[in-house]
């Protein structure tokens, strides 16, 4: 394994080949994503230990996503298969993606106890109000005005962002490079870090997409005369848009490493007949 050096503007070709390599075969990467979503509904059904479960696989979903990617670029058609090869690599693989998923779990719980320490609820108030069909103007603008909830939202995305940094790379780090969990961890801080400019392109072109989809959306909606085209466009973009996302992931992957596949196994010599 090579960490490697690239520009800022490699962060807007990631982006661009996520798109190039979902329409080569979106109805493949479609079927990924739904089953992505199938297990993630399910574990959220599940009392007090789907949550944990999820939180812990969500490693294993990214690298999932990323084989899927991968076996599309070298013509295989891509799979829910995908999410359950990292396991198959042998005994040492699968505990390291086991603990790394496990550190994520812990690291996220951790994240989500200190911001709710910090804003006191006003989030999960916020998004109560927000569900209850009776809520009125007032109670939305009541739960918005709440002093604390800035600070815990901003403090949210800050820590997940920075929790983003060392898992961004380390699945596939554990999967294709066969690193332990902190030299994974390690190494991709180091290549996230060095790459800095392509990671920070890459989010401003994912949030200009997003913004984008939404003025356009509203844009349709208020020449339509019809307000509910946003919420009735939002859902097939989001999961379009998502799993366009996840696909794009591989390249970011890619392009901070050189990784050379295993070379093939010799074969056995023949004896000269003569």
């Amino acid at each position: 394994m090579k960490l490697l050096s690239v520009d800022a503007s490699d962060g807007a070709a990631w982006v661009r080949r996520g798109f190039q390599v979902f329409f080569r075969q979106p109805l493949a990467f479609s079927g990924v994503f739904a089953a992505f979503l199938f297990v993630v509904f399910g574990l959220t059904l599940v009392p007090l230990l789907g949550p944990l479960l999820l939180l812990a696989l969500l490693p294993l979903g990214s690298l999932g996503f990323m084989i899927a990617t991968r076996d599309s670029l070298q013509g295989r058609q891509p799979s829910p298969r995908a999410f359950v090869d990292p396991l198959r690599h042998g005994r040492a693989a699968t505990i390291a993606m086991v603990r790394l998923g496990l550190i994520y779990a812990a690291c996220s719980l951790g994240i989500i106890w200190l911001s709710d320490a910090v804003d006191g609820g006003a989030l999960e108030v916020l998004m109560e109000t927000l569900s209850n069909g009776k809520s009125s103007t007032d109670d939305v603008r009541r739960a918005l005005s709440d002093p604390k909830l800035e600070a815990g939202v901003l403090l949210r995305f800050g820590l997940a962002a920075a929790l983003s940094v060392p898992y961004w790379h380390a699945p596939a780090l554990v999967h294709w490079a066969g690193q332990g969990v902190a030299q994974a961890l390690f190494s991709s801080t180091v290549a996230c870090w060095r790459n800095k400019g392509a990671f920070v392109v890459f989010a401003l072109v994912w949030f200009a997409i997003v913004l984008g989809f939404a003025l356009l959306a509203n844009l349709v909606g208020a020449l339509l005369g019809t307000p509910q085209f946003v919420a009735l466009a939002a859902v097939p973009a989001t999961l379009l848009l998502s799993t366009v996302f996840y696909a794009s992931i591989w390249f970011s992957f890619a392009a901070c490493f050189e990784l050379s596949d295993p070379a093939p196994a010799p074969e056995p010599a023949t004896e000269d007949p003569s």
